[in-house]
Order: C-alpha cells, then structure tokens, then sequence
C-alpha cells in the first residue's frame, strides 16, 4: 500500500452506472484500504458530490447514464476543483479516439474492464503518489513565484528566440504588464523600436560568450512601458538551460529614481536656484575648459564680470522679492546677448559673469571683439525693467578679461575682472574697464615656483602628515595621508599652493609615488600597533598619476615592498577621472580590487560623473566634499546635496565619509542622515605619525 493510504485512508468517490460493477469496485477497495467517499451514475452527480465531498481520488467510468459522459465530467471536475483532484478513468472502452478525449482531461491512471484487483491497487497507488509528488511541486513553484513576485527588481525569462516565458510582479509593475499580458511577447518590446537594437546586441554579446557559465552580465539600456512612456534601465542577462533547451534570465531594475536625485544633486551643486544660471563652481569648470581649449587653438577668449549698479538700495527700498524678480530678469536678458556657446553665470548677489570663447588670435582684435559684445550687455541691460507693474531703470558695470592658453588661472581672471569692474564703478558706472597689467610679474612667479618645487623633491622636503578618520561611534578607523611641503625658507607650504604646480608641471607623478611608498610603509607599521591593525590608509590619487600604463604595478610594487595588507589601503579618486577612458579607468581600479585594494570617490557632488558610470565603478565609498559640509547648518542646498549624496550611496551599497567636519553640530546633522564616518578639524588636525597617538587620544578624551 502506497504511503499516502498508510498515512491517511483515501477517500475515493465511485462513479459508475452498472450496479453490479459499482458494488464490486467498492468491495475491492474497502479491501484495499480506501475509504468510500461516495457512489454516482452519472456525470451530473459527479461533479455535485466532488465539489460537497472533496474526495482525494474520482475512479471515473467513461460510459455514464445522463447527459454527459466520464470524460466531460472530468473536464468539468477539473475546472471546479482547479485540477487538485486526481482523477482515474475505468472503461471497457479501448478505442483510440476514446483515448485521445481521455488524455485531454490530463487523467492520472486509466483501467480497462475486466481488471484485476492487482491492477486496481497498482494505479490508484501510483495515481495518488503522481498526484503528491505534483503538488509538491506545485506548492514549490508557488513559493518560488511568492518570492520573486517579492523581490524589488524584476525577474523575466525567455526563451531562445527571444520570447518571453515568464515574468514577476515587479517586471509586470516596471513594464505595466497586466496578469501574463507579457507572456509570448518578444524581449525587444521591452525597448523603444529606434533603441531595440541597442538590446540585441547585447543579447547576441551574451549568446555568443563563451565563458562556461557566465552569469550577470549587464548594462543601462533605455526601456519603455505599455503605455509608450520611456525610463532608464538597468538590464542584467544570465544564460540558463531548461528541460534540454537553452533560454534566459533578465534581472530588470527601473532606475528612474535613481537618475533623477542624480539629476538633482547635479543641479544643486552647479546651478543657481534662484536664476537658474550656473553657478561659481559650475563657471570655474567651464573657465578651465576655456582655458584649455585657447591653448589648443591659439584663440582668445574674455570674461566678462558684471555688477548691478545700486542694486542694495533697490533691495532696501522696493524689497527682496522685487530684487530677486530683478536678477531673473537680468539672468534672461543675458542668456538673449550672447552665442549658444558662451556661458552666463551668476557668481552671488547681484554679480554676473559671461564667458566668451573662441575669439582672435590677436590680443587687439581680441580685446576689440570683447568690448563690442560687452556694449551690448550695457544696451541690454539698460533697457527698462517692469517690477510689479512698475517700470524700474537699472545699470551695470563690466570689467573685462581678455586670456589666452593658461596665462592666468580661473581664480586670477576673476580677481582681474573684479578689479576692472570696480574701476569702472569708480569712472562713474554704467560703462565698462579692461584689466591691463602686463602678465609677465605672474609667469615670473610660476617660473619660480616650478624650480623651487624641483628643488624641495630632490632635497626630500615633504613629509606626510595624517587626518584620522571616525565612524558613527566615534571610534577611530583610519586616516588619510596628507602630504605637506617644509620649505627650506618659508617654513611649511599650503597643498593648495604646491599640489595645483605639481599637476600642471607633471611633478606630481614623482611626487605622487613617493606618497604611496611612505603611505604603505606606515600602514605596514600600524598593522603592528595595537588598535591601528585594522585602521585604513586613505591616499589621494591624480588624474595624471591615475592615467600612466604603470599606475596598477606602482601600487602594487609599494605594497610589497612595505609588507602592507592591500585590503586596508584605500585609493581616492576625483570625479575628474571619469571624464576620459571609463575603460581603463574600470579595467586598473579591477586589477587592484582583485588584490582587495579599495577606492573611494573624493569630492563627490563637484565632478560630472554620470550615474550609469557610478554603477560600473567598483567603488566602496564616496566622500562628501567638504564645500558642501561647511555651510550645512545654514544653507538648505548644501543640505539636501548632502542627504542625497548619502542616499544615493547607500543605495549603491557604498558606505559614505564626510570630510571638512568642523564642529559638534554639523557632526550631528551628518549623522541624523545616516552619514557613516567623519572626518575634519573637529575630530583631529593632520599631524606627523608619531604625534597621531597622542592626538588621537586627546580627541577621544575632548568628545568623551
């Protein structure tokens, strides 16, 4: 006797309309076992009973009296029960075409008459344990759907020519599918028709892979909803093999919300909110652009700097609702003066910058150009203003800048253009100056500067010193190595002086692996010290340095020759990085993560770099830049930049740093957000090695 009947007697509902056979079958399985949950003779009868008693097995004579036959009975049992009923059929009838009818019913035994009571327990047994053993599966597969129908991102498999198979509820939610309105339809709907290329080639990309048994290969694709409405997709492909058939499995993940706080944190950090101009740091990124290109081409180009004449007084007077209508209307009127490639800006209050471009090559022709464009600002702008339903006179004053190539930086063409500006207020306003003076005092003091810091590398005059680092708990995990330049005769020089030269003279190379080498070898003693063995050693990387074919083996070469764990070396890179070969980028940061080398993103928030390439990155942490710490507590921009930085990281699985934490209360605030670790002037100064213990203790101490 079968498992199943030695658990629990079956009940079987007896369906047969001779007498004489009905009886004889029921004395049979009382024999065997079975329990006797009811006698019919005809199909009618049969469907009542079962949906009333719910037998755990129909034996099913096909020959019925009544309306209909065994085999219509079993089709509408089938349908009543939702196929959880097992059905055997028990007939004299053996013809093909009876057969082919039964078969359809998806029947778990059939009996031919006569039979013996062998037979009879033999395929009620194997129909019961058939029957088992398929809602076993049944109940896995719904728990298999139950938990993929609970998963965040979409599940979808299709098949070898690209059909879909199946789909989850978030798939069906990210699509607008209803119910199985997906299943049948080819992948590529999934995608835009002018994009569906794009899908593919990646599909033939992963068919067409090799490597044994390759999983997860993926990329951002542009997908669209049933309702034609497009959205960035984050797709993920795994080949898979079925019942001796290959097929797919698409990971699919909407990365709308993703993009826009993306978007935001971009538009916060560089975009004025008032005019929404760029803002300065937006306009210094451009100005190095600038520079740049006039270097390529040999060209001119000019700043211009412009101030609202009186414009305190009109705040003063007609409020600062009427002052802000003014600068929105002063923002538009500029955007109308100028080329679609130069650049207006709003440096604060009521200042404005308009950056021009690819001008003579001649200084005169040059600064000419320059002053044509700036008298039609001062023509603009002169014009009446309408605020509240009042006209409202206003002028400015410009100072100009003519540059070529890097004969001044952003800051200095800035600082020029202020001072011409102001001479112009001071010959009355409303007009405009050029700032005149020669240029040859500033590329005498590069000159210097650059022997100078050849001398202090040949001469060995920098010296690391040592920020720790913090988590939530206030414990101490790490540090960052800070170089610092103890000049000969000037004492100690600002990084922000020394480290700029060093990257425009390619000095910072030399300079960059003479770091590494002194930051790992202290590493490799703070794994000695007790309490520092797990400390990690942050080292910042440049662009160039990051660039050169050797970087990978630089690194390594300075980890094995001081002994270092990798895994407690953390490399930070600038957002600037991203901007050239994201290939080689990712290919040298994969090479070190394979040495359990980590990376952090410094300055986050101030670079351009896009969120597709922020999810390719192997990364472990982004680092707040401290220009948004530092006016946390009073400005609502730098804030919400900082919330969102640090949930977009976390949502990437990055852990986050803020850095430039200067007291107790943006501490706090940094914390309240879920900022996992700290680091500024109010947890620790950088300091020599050998000072780092006794500073750190009288931290811990002051905080305690």
């Amino acid at each position: 006797m079968s498992a199943f009947i030695a658990e629990k007697k079956a009940r079987v509902l007896v369906v047969e309309d001779e007498a004489i056979v009905a009886r004889d079958v029921q004395d049979q399985l009382r024999i065997l076992g079975y329990d006797i949950a009811g006698h019919v003779t005809t199909g009618e009868d049969a469907i009542a009973l079962t949906e009333q008693a719910r037998p755990d097995l129909v034996l099913m004579d096909i020959q019925l009296a009544g309306a209909i036959d065994g085999i219509a009975a079993a089709h509408a049992i089938r349908r009543l029960t939702q196929s959880t009923v097992p059905i055997v059929f028990l007939t004299a009838f053996d013809a093909d075409d009876t057969l082919a009818r039964a078969k359809l019913t998806e029947p778990f035994g059939y009996i031919l008459k006569p039979f013996s009571e062998r037979e009879l327990r033999t395929v009620l047994e194997m129909a019961l344990y058939k029957f088992q053993a398929e809602a076993k599966l049944r109940e896995a597969a719904l728990y298999s759907q139950a938990i993929l129908d609970n998963m965040v991102d979409g599940v979808i498999t299709f098949n070898a020519q690209g059909l879909i198979e199946s789909c989850n509820q978030a798939a069906r939610h990210i699509f607008g599918f209803e119910a199985d309105q997906a299943l049948g339809l080819h992948i590529a709907m999934l995608s835009p028709p002018d994009l569906r290329y794009q899908l593919a080639e990646f599909l033939g990309r992963v068919q067409r892979d090799t490597a044994p048994r390759r999983a997860g290969q993926g990329r951002e694709l542009t997908g669209q909803r049933q309702d034609g409405s497009v959205f960035p997709l984050s797709l993920s492909l795994s080949e898979i093999a079925h019942a001796g058939r290959s097929g797919f499995i698409a990971l699919t993940h909407d990365l709308s919300q993703q993009h826009q706080a993306a978007e935001e944190i971009h538009h916060l950090a560089f975009y004025d909110r008032l005019t929404e101009l760029p803002n300065r740091r937006l306009l210094l990124d451009h100005m190095k652009q600038a520079l740049m290109s006039s270097a390529r081409s040999g060209q001119h180009g000019a700043l211009i700097l412009l101030d609202l004449d009186h414009f305190k007084q009109l705040n003063e007077s007609l409020g600062h609702a009427l002052g802000d209508e003014l600068l929105r209307q002063v923002a538009t009127r500029l955007k109308t003066c100028v080329r679609e490639s130069d650049l207006v800006a709003r440096l604060g209050g009521d200042e404005f910058v308009v950056l021009i471009g690819a001008m003579s090559g001649d200084a005169q022709e040059a600064a000419a150009q320059a002053e044509v464009a700036a008298n039609k600002l001062l023509v603009e702008l002169g014009r009446p203003y309408t605020l509240d339903g009042h006209l409202h006179v206003n002028t400015p004053s410009l100072g100009i800048v003519v540059f070529l190539a890097h004969e001044l930086t952003p800051d200095e063409m800035l600082q020029n253009a202020e001072i011409a500006m102001y001479q112009a207020k001071a010959a009355g306003r409303t007009t405009l100056r050029f700032f005149d003076a020669a240029m040859q005092n500033a590329a005498s003091v590069r000159s210097a500067r650059v022997s100078d810091l050849q001398r202090a590398l040949e001469q060995q005059e920098f010296l690391l010193h040592y920020q720790t680092q913090f988590n939530r708990i206030g414990d101490a995990i790490g540090a960052e190595a800070l170089v610092r330049w103890n000049h000969a005769v000037r004492g100690m020089v600002s990084p922000a002086e020394f480290i700029p030269l060093a990257e425009e003279t390619r000095l910072i190379l030399p300079l960059g692996q003479w770091v590494m080498e002194r930051a790992c070898a202290q590493l490799a003693r703070w794994e000695d010290e007790p309490g520092k063995s797990e400390w990690t050693m942050s080292v910042n990387v440049s662009a160039l340095q990051f660039g050169q074919s050797g970087f990978v083996g630089s690194v390594l070469s300075a980890l094995r020759e001081s002994g270092a764990n990798p895994a407690n070396l953390k490399l930070e890179l600038t957002e600037s990085m991203l901007v050239n070969d994201m290939q080689d980028v990712i290919s040298k940061m994969n090479a070190l993560k394979s040495h359990q080398v980590k990376f952090s993103l410094d300055d986050f928030g101030t670079g351009y770099s896009s969120l597709s390439y922020l999810k390719r990155l192997p990364l472990d942490q982004l680092k707040i830049d401290q220009s948004f710490v530092r006016d946390l507590l009073i400005d609502p921009n730098d804030a919400a930049i900082a919330q969102a930085i640090i949930a977009l990281g976390h949502s990437l699985g990055l852990q986050v740093i803020a850095e430039g934490v200067e007291n107790l209360a943006q501490r706090d605030m940094l914390a309240s957000i879920d900022c996992d670790a700290f680091q500024g002037y109010y947890f620790a100064h950088p300091v020599a090695a050998a000072d780092l213990a006794r500073a750190t203790e009288e931290i811990l101490e002051d905080h305690a």
